[in-house]
């Protein structure tokens, strides 16, 4: 459940407008081929993290299979991103308010979701998870239900089937913007899958990780692909694809415009519990990294101090402390920056799947090497590793095409370069 609800938030609940104005209704592929190469690539994290199951996954296994300096990179990449994250989750939190209360600053609604939040994940991770499982149970039953609705509303259409389809392919047909438009779309849909990962940063503190994390990443990847191509499918046969807006939720749009305002009214609770349950995961999420980080001497050793109920304590503070932030911008540019939010999560999570999937190789050699056997096995290897290795490129060359994450591409390099000297401040004073 945790792992649903790092991955299912605002990326399907208000992103997807952004994805289905690039690709129309062949949005559905552009979710199905990122769902595919994210399952390579949770499949490749799952036998490190099935193999040592540690708090901070992916940092640790960088350092020890790559090295210190990939270690590094990819920790604080990591807490960078899921601070991007909390902002774009604050942001939407204060949108699915305003749907409610109009004349409520956006400020806010940000600044009261990060105190509640913050003082869950200070009291202990078991109020974490209880808090994560049924944000995340109030979700999938939302979507499930949704699409029932959904496809109840078009099967009592007076039309006959195909006709009560025929949004899907009427308006432009089915690729109204080309092949290259679905493609595109794939920049953003990875927003979406973003927060699946949590699966191997939580192994450290799962009670079988032996048989939890398999479980886990095989059964979710294939439930979200369910999830996002099934809902999409529902959204766009609903209604033209190009009159959709990004006025509010697409769920939400949707149900009012079929005339279902109380629908729309429940939605709009849900996609709110949504972002609020992605900025409860991206807390828990970068405490552990920061505490990951500063064992191995990447962080400040005052980040590894856990209160009486282990919990990392100092590592929740500063992050959301950090994420204040976003009050402030949502004070000055209200309503304006969650595109822009979205951009550098994009490339983020990019650098740390590509991170993940470069770690596995060493990973896979070291275990060829001292004849090492693993208990849960990625798929096609060395193969699926290239192929992820490509398609990330690809991404990032994709983002230059787009306006809106074109400056995110210049800031990320510029962020890393950040990170790797701060490794060689860190190396001589320490």
């Amino acid at each position: 459940m945790i792992a649903l609800g790092g991955a299912i938030g605002t990326g399907l609940f208000y992103g997807s407008a952004s994805t289905i104005s690039m690709a129309g209704p062949a949005v559905t592929l552009s979710y199905l081929v990122g769902g595919i190469i994210i399952f390579f690539i949770m499949r490749m994290l799952g036998e490190m993290s099935v193999d040592e199951p540690v708090s901070g996954s992916f940092s640790h296994y960088a350092t020890k299979y790559w090295g210190e300096l990939a270690g590094f990179v990819a920790g604080w990449n990591y807490w960078f991103l899921y601070i991007i994250v909390s902002m774009a989750e604050l942001t939407a939190v204060s949108i699915y308010v305003g749907y409610w209360l109009p004349d409520l600053p956006h400020w806010i609604s940000a600044l009261v979701c990060i105190i509640v939040i913050t003082t869950i994940n200070l009291i202990n991770v078991k109020m974490y998870g209880e808090i994560e499982f049924w944000m995340s149970l109030i979700k999938v039953s939302a979507i499930i239900c949704m699409i029932v609705l959904g496809l109840g509303i078009l099967f009592t259409d007076a039309r006959p089937f195909p006709d009560n389809f025929s949004n899907l392919w009427n308006n432009g047909g089915y690729f109204p913007n080309g092949i290259w438009g679905m493609v595109v779309a794939i920049v953003p849909v990875l927003f979406s899958f973003g927060g699946i990962e949590l699966i191997g940063i939580t192994a450290g503190e799962a009670e079988n990780p032996d048989k939890t994390i398999p479980r886990a990443i095989n059964q979710v990847v294939y439930r979200i692909l369910i999830f996002y191509v099934g809902t999409m499918l529902v959204l766009m046969a609903l209604w033209p694809w190009n009159e959709v807006g990004m006025e509010a939720s697409p769920f939400v749009q949707i149900f009012d415009n079929v005339g279902i305002p109380a629908a729309a009214h429940i939605l709009n609770f849900v996609v709110l519990a949504a972002a609020v349950s992605v900025y409860n995961s991206a807390i828990y999420s970068n405490s552990r990294m920061l505490y990951s980080l500063s064992k191995t001497g990447g962080a400040p050793k005052f980040l590894s101090a856990l209160s009486s109920r282990k919990v990392p304590v100092n590592g929740i503070l500063t992050s959301s402390g950090i994420t204040l932030i976003v009050v402030a911008l949502n004070y000055f540019f209200p309503g304006r920056i969650f595109m822009y939010l979205l951009s550098v999560v994009t490339c983020a999570v990019v650098i740390s799947w590509f991170i993940i999937v470069v770690t596995h190789l060493k990973f896979k050699r070291h275990c060829e090497r001292t004849n090492h056997p693993t208990k849960f096995h990625s798929i096609a290897y060395p193969f699926t590793n290239y192929l992820c290795m490509a398609f990330m490129i690809g991404v990032v060359a994709m983002m230059v095409t787009l306006k809106d994450m074109r400056l995110a591409v210049i800031v990320m390099p510029i962020w890393i370069a950040i990170i790797i000297a701060g490794f060689y401040y860190q190396k001589r004073s320490g």
